[in-house]
């Protein structure tokens, strides 16, 4: 779902970008007038968990693959605004180090998935009152905030230029669809862990215990380190969609990346260099989500 560079057009790199930067500084703004300090862990912590499931692809449908989002999971657990901030530091992190999602795209994947898929997940949550009917409405907030942000990539790729016949527009919309449909699984089923584990948290006061804490992040460790043995090699909905379309050669890197496909290059066992570049980029996406909570949080004290 993350779009590479060269395959927006200008005018929608733009307009995009634009509108990815004020949704981030509004979210940012609108953060630091509820964000407590001892919230800043966890929007570390939960950083660190979206990174690393998001490197778990599982197969679809129509030799695709797709991954958690994690916007929905974000929403529920840090509230709206933050969820945004940590969304968009994720996917700086993954531009940056592992050229997952390109520079100059940057604003159109953060409006797609962290502006757009983190409102869509808190709208249907508040809807359909996450309160009492948790599991349903982070069912729906997974589900819808995935397919949003799908739609919108799809939307951006026709406003390039980019043809997109009814059939494989029939066919990406529908591996999008299941996509989605995991993640809201996927979703629940993290909030009714969240549930019987913490409650509170999900209610987004203040303090989280540490050994909660503690174990999000080993078992996110575990999952950047050894995660993609088990994960599929099929493209996701995205890279599907572009190998459909015979547009890859479109793709274009405007900087190289120092552990280009989550991989690093100074080990010769790949397994090693895939291991190395997980737990690498989760440290990076932990640092980064909670260095953003600490300065939100000192703004609003400021």
């Amino acid at each position: 779902m993350h779009i590479p560079d060269g395959y927006l057009s200008p005018p929608v790199l733009a307009v995009t970008g634009a509108a990815g930067l004020a949704g981030v500084v509004l979210a940012s703004r609108r953060a630091a007038q509820s964000l407590d300090e001892p919230r800043v862990p966890l929007m570390g912590v939960m950083g660190a968990f979206v990174f690393a499931a998001q490197m778990i692809n599982f197969p679809v449908a129509a030799g695709a693959s797709g991954h958690l989002l994690g916007s929905a999971l974000l929403a529920i657990t840090l509230g709206t605004a933050p969820a945004i901030v940590v969304m968009t530091a994720i996917l700086a992190v993954q531009a940056l180090l592992f050229q997952d999602g390109g520079l100059l795209a940057l604003g159109a994947n953060a409006l797609n998935m962290a502006v757009a898929g983190v409102a869509a997940a808190a709208w249907s949550y508040r809807v359909l009152d996450g309160g009492r009917r948790r599991r349903a409405a982070a069912f729906a907030a997974g589900t819808l905030s995935a397919f949003v942000a799908a739609c919108l990539a799809l939307a951006e790729l026709a406003s390039s230029g980019i043809r997109i016949p009814a059939p494989a527009l029939a066919g990406a919309l529908g591996v999008f669809a299941v996509t989605a449909v995991v993640e809201g699984a996927i979703t629940a089923a993290v909030v009714a862990a969240l549930e019987r584990i913490q409650p509170s948290l999900l209610e987004q006061q203040q303090t989280s215990q540490p050994r909660l804490l503690a174990g999000v992040l080993l078992f996110s460790l575990l999952l950047a380190a050894a995660g993609f043995l088990l994960a599929s090699a099929l493209p996701d909905g995205l890279e599907h969609l572009a190998q459909r379309l015979g547009i890859e050669e479109m793709e274009r890197a405007l900087a190289g990346a120092p552990m280009p496909d989550y991989q690093a290059p100074w080990f010769s066992s790949p397994w090693l260099g895939k291991a190395v570049a997980g737990v690498a980029g989760l440290g990076a996406a932990a640092a980064l989500c909670w260095a953003a909570g600490k300065w939100i949080a000192r703004w609003r004290n400021a």
